[in-house]
């Protein structure tokens, strides 16, 4: 994991210890690794763990079959994820950049924000190095399903566990598209409660920035949604069947050349990419306006890939 002693990496890194999947858990960031690689390491679980810091990024790399990515800045309040863009772009490259060197054949999993920008970049670093899968290159949008499965939940009082709602598009604001019209079990929604749960779904990570009031964005949520997904990958990789998970990859859903919807995992990667379903007259009109956005996105992250 890249970015294993920030906010999401710590809690992630502890969740990712006790997935009996895994048996190596190698630990980098620019400090403070080995502290956390040493408390987890006494963790009684089989994964072995290692902790990695600056100049030591190709030995944490080395053999990797998954190479997870929550290294960047966190949002702070009235910041969007395009303002994170600069920050972020340049972490986000020279990691793939060590990628492509030290285990080009990995899944490589992207958490940094912004993903509808950084995962271009990552495609595209690898794509220079001569390495891109793009079966094997994913960004992490599952917190937008956790979200949506806890808020209409929470609206229709019905139990969480059960409850499944689509997600599309890319994974920052508008671009975010919960299908509530394919929710399971059915329920229905007026269009008020459309309205309000799209939006929240949209923008529930700003809730959390704002209650965090400067001392951070969503952590703990996002590192249980980066671990569920990681699990999913692994479940693919060792050949289990029918596993389904969402993420944003290379599609030809639609015009965007990057976009997440349900995707098959197999023992290479992205196996199949599932179609949207039928969508209703409201969710049809806001694809269409989160797509110019998106791609723009898309766009920005392969420029800057190029300079």
């Amino acid at each position: 994991m890249l970015g294993a002693a920030g906010g999401i990496g710590q809690p992630l890194s502890l969740l990712l210890k006790q997935n009996s999947k895994i048996s190596r858990l190698a630990l980098y960031d620019i400090v403070n690794t080995p502290g956390v690689a040493a408390d987890l390491s006494h963790v009684c679980t089989p994964a072995q763990v290692t902790g990695h810091v600056a100049e030591d990024l190709a030995a944490a790399l080395v053999g990797a079959d998954v190479v997870v990515i929550p290294a960047g800045l966190p949002r702070k309040p009235g910041m969007t994820r395009d303002d994170l863009f600069n920050k972020n772009a340049s972490i986000v490259k020279t990691l793939a950049e060590a990628v492509a060197k030290n285990c080009p054949k990995a899944a490589v999993l992207i958490i940094a924000n912004p993903v509808n920008s950084t995962v271009p970049i990552v495609a595209e670093t690898l794509k220079k190095h001569g390495v891109f899968d793009p079966a094997k290159v994913f960004g992490v949008t599952t917190l937008d399903v956790t979200r949506a499965k806890t808020f209409v939940a929470e609206s229709k009082k019905v139990d969480v566990s059960k409850v499944n709602v689509p997600v599309i598009g890319g994974h920052a604001g508008i671009t975010i598209l919960p299908l509530l019209s394919q929710v399971t079990p059915k329920v229905s929604f007026t269009k008020e409660e459309l309205d309000a749960l799209t939006h929240r779904i949209q923008f529930g990570g700003d809730e959390v920035v704002k209650a965090k009031a400067g001392a951070g964005s969503a952590t703990l949520s996002m590192a249980y949604a980066g671990a569920e997904f990681t699990d999913s990958v692994l479940r693919g990789l060792k050949g289990e069947k029918n596993v389904i998970a969402p993420a944003f990859v290379k599609s030809t859903v639609t015009e965007c050349e990057y976009f997440a919807s349900n995707v098959e995992l197999g023992p290479n990667g992205v196996a199949k990419i599932h179609g949207l379903g039928p969508l209703s007259d409201f969710e049809k009109e806001k694809l269409a306006a989160l797509l110019p956005e998106l791609k723009a996105s898309i766009k920005k992250g392969v420029e800057f890939a190029h300079q």
